[in-house]
């Protein structure tokens, strides 16, 4: 593969001030070189309707369109009741729709996610494993990135300021880079 991996970010907050939204700007920041990240904002997506999967409303279509588009997917997840919000599960199951047409088949992916909490989204990227399972995305196990204290690495702007975190944060969109090469065709 010589030309850029190409990387769809996506952010299952929707808060303007999200640190998830934060992360994945700093991701888009510290993208190792022959890498790049484009992301998706889910914000006008409506609610998944099965009656309407074969007439997807242009938000959804766009999704699709994108995530086939990536060499590889990053989803950056905030945790709500132990598990990942219902605004990225909307997405994930659009995208996945209808039964056969399943456009995350087959991506390279990559989980982080941020909270101010001590257990930095664990439980829910976790979910997320298993419903890639099903998807037939293929994660990063190593690193994982869970950005625990989020209120104190990260500055009032949104930009992330603690260095240990900007540094596992490379090493897992490396890690994304080089599990990439190895299972997508040249």
């Amino acid at each position: 593969m010589n030309k850029p991996v190409r990387i769809l970010g996506i952010a299952g907050s929707l808060r303007r001030g999200s640190y998830n939204r934060s992360a994945l700007r700093a991701a888009s920041l510290l993208v190792p070189e022959g890498a790049e990240i484009d992301i998706f904002e889910l914000g006008d997506m409506p609610a998944f309707n099965q009656d309407n999967e074969r007439n997807a409303p242009a938000s959804v279509v766009e999704l699709k369109r994108r995530i086939r588009a990536a060499d590889a997917v990053l989803i950056v997840t905030p945790e709500y009741n132990y598990s990942i919000p219902g605004m990225l599960k909307n997405a994930i199951d659009w995208a996945s729709r209808p039964y056969g047409d399943n456009s995350w088949s087959g991506k390279p992916g990559a989980i982080m996610g941020a909270s101010p909490g001590a257990m930095g989204t664990a439980r829910a990227q976790y979910h997320l494993r298993q419903i890639f399972v099903f998807l037939k995305v293929y994660p990063v196990n190593q690193p994982e990135v869970m950005i625990m204290d989020a209120a104190n690495r990260f500055d009032a702007e949104g930009n992330l300021t603690h260095e240990p975190t900007k540094d596992q944060i490379r090493k897992l969109l490396a890690s994304l880079v080089e599990w990439t090469h190895l299972i997508s065709p040249a």
